[in-house]
């Protein structure tokens, strides 16, 4: 397998509801990073967040257990996140885990921040 580039996170505040855009593998290379991204956004006392996985084309069970981690913390800070813009592979990967159980996914951030009652 083909290495992609070095990963990146990076988040944009849309209505005061941070924005997580993911470019890269999600993997355990990956998790450090995604750790003190998410655990900078808690600090700033955001307890509802959305991931936008437009730029990632591949999870494995490392990543997935990153994303378990951040999900199992942001419920237990009575917190909600949504998964927006996953391929059709990757909404399979979720239903597969499980994780559509604890996790709403919308087509895009709009559809998203709509779900959290905002009007963008």
């Amino acid at each position: 397998m083909m290495k992609d580039a070095e990963f990146k996170i990076f988040s944009d505040v849309k209505s005061g509801i941070p924005v997580v855009y993911m470019q890269g593998d999600i993997t355990s290379d990956s998790h450090a990073a995604i750790l003190e991204h998410y655990q900078g956004i808690t600090k700033e006392n955001h307890k509802n967040i959305i991931l936008n996985f437009t730029h990632t084309s591949y999870i494995n069970s490392a990543g997935i257990a990153t994303l378990i981690n951040i999900i199992t913390d942001i419920t237990d800070r009575d917190g909600k996140i949504i998964f927006v813009n996953l391929s059709s592979h990757f909404q399979k990967v979720m239903d597969i885990v499980g994780l559509t159980d604890f996790v709403n996914i919308y087509g895009n951030n709009e559809e998203g921040l709509a779900a959290f009652g905002v009007k963008n």
